[in-house]
């Protein structure tokens, strides 16, 4: 594989006092929303920070490829949702240095003009990834540009990060935790090349964050009652029916707050039925503009054990109740929770009904400690290292392939 030379680095003054715009490109894929929810929050913080200098493309990079890869926006769901023992055979298969590598190759080979008109085709002055699948077949291609733009990855898992995400290559990655660093070490990247910073996490949803007080007032909460949070994705997935069914059986000292995103017969179900105590149900909620207002609201929340609600939750100082995981990928974010004592796994309705009774019955001062151990795991900042850092990567020269002797 060509390797190539660095021009000399601009001093990091000289580098922000430049006035050009600058032109970064996002590469992401819609399976799960983690990936877009990661570009979108590095993007609008560059927004904000420097404005009209810097200049935004992205693309879906799986749906440019060809079959299968270009179905897995709309497999994925379906898969991890009803079939979570075959993804983790999947998951388990492919990751490792070796097998990920040659899963990479076949990509890259199947998908070679594709890959190259794509990187023909989008200028830019820095490259962010933030999905791991694409970032080494799509790395591979700007090789065989005569130059070529940095290229960052971002990891958007916590803890377990597959193997994909690791490519000595690249020229910087970000990643969330020290356990995604040391397996980054393990997979031949240099520490100079890896930064912890946190998962990027949106800087208008830091923006929305308010009072507990206030929060309550605006959705109508009853002021004095503790308030527990279920969220159900953006889709509405999961088994929050038998979730509600388990919590309303029982007369709790609390309000029930259920999220059920696109899942308009969730919601319509969740209306008709009888309830034992009060709750408030929301449908699709903005991610950056609502739903931190009903985090501030609540006090307990109930979720999977998706990267981005972990560290949205953690900020906002919610005790978690883990319902649910994704294998392989999200089973170190359960153990992230659970180690630092911000929460607890519990994937049977009743179990978490009845630790939520537990919590409740343990007063305030309890369930302010649990809340308090989420803040220590919240990595508010994040988003903020990493834009500046991409900024100033868009600053530095390209990269210019050697000539062949």
């Amino acid at each position: 594989m060509l390797q190539y030379c660095r021009h000399q680095v601009l001093p990091k003054q000289a580098a922000k006092g430049l006035a050009v715009s600058k032109r970064v490109l996002f590469l992401f894929s819609d399976t799960g929303g983690g990936h877009r929810s990661a570009f979108q929050a590095i993007r609008d913080a560059l927004a904000i920070r420097y404005g009209a200098a810097v200049q935004f493309d992205s693309v879906d990079v799986l749906r440019e490829l060809r079959w299968p890869l270009n179905k897995q926006p709309e497999l994925y769901p379906r898969m991890v949702n009803t079939s979570k023992f075959l993804w983790a055979l999947m998951y388990h298969s492919f990751d490792g240095k070796r097998r990920s590598s040659l899963a990479r190759q076949l990509i890259y080979r199947n998908n070679r003009r594709k890959l190259r008109r794509l990187v023909r085709e989008r200028p830019a002055d820095v490259v962010v990834c933030t999905h791991s699948v694409i970032a080494n077949p799509v790395f591979r291609a700007f090789l065989t540009l005569d130059e070529r733009p940095p290229f960052l990855t971002v990891v958007t898992d916590l803890v377990t990060t597959p193997s994909f995400w690791y490519d000595p290559r690249v020229d910087h990655c970000f990643v969330p935790t020290e356990s995604a660093y040391r397996r980054g070490l393990r997979l031949g990247m240099s520490p100079s090349q890896m930064q912890v910073t946190g998962l990027p996490v949106n800087p208008h949803f830091l923006d929305s964050m308010t009072s507990k007080d206030a929060a309550r007032a605006e959705f109508g909460f009853d002021a004095d009652l503790p308030a527990v949070l279920l969220v159900a994705g953006s889709e509405g997935m999961g088994a929050i029916d038998k979730l509600v069914a388990a919590l309303d059986a029982q007369r709790l000292d609390a309000q029930l707050v259920v999220v059920c995103g696109r899942n308009e017969a969730l919601r319509a179900r969740l209306a008709s039925r009888t309830w034992n105590n009060r709750r408030h149900l929301f449908g699709y909620v903005t991610n950056y503009r609502e739903m931190p207002r009903i985090m501030a609201a609540c006090d307990i929340i109930v979720t999977k054990a998706g990267p981005s609600t972990i560290s949205e939750a953690a900020i906002a100082g919610l005790p978690m109740i883990i319902s649910d995981r994704i294998p392989g990928q999200e089973s170190g974010n359960v153990r992230l929770v659970t180690e630092n004592r911000a929460g607890v796994y519990l994937p049977k309705p009743e179990q978490v009904a009845q630790r939520i009774q537990q919590w409740l019955d343990e007063g305030p001062a309890a369930l302010q400690q649990r809340a308090d151990n989420a803040r220590r795991i919240a990595k508010p900042d994040a988003v903020w290292d990493i834009a500046d850092a991409v900024w100033e990567w868009a600053h530095r020269p390209k990269f210019k392939r050697p000539r062949q002797a």
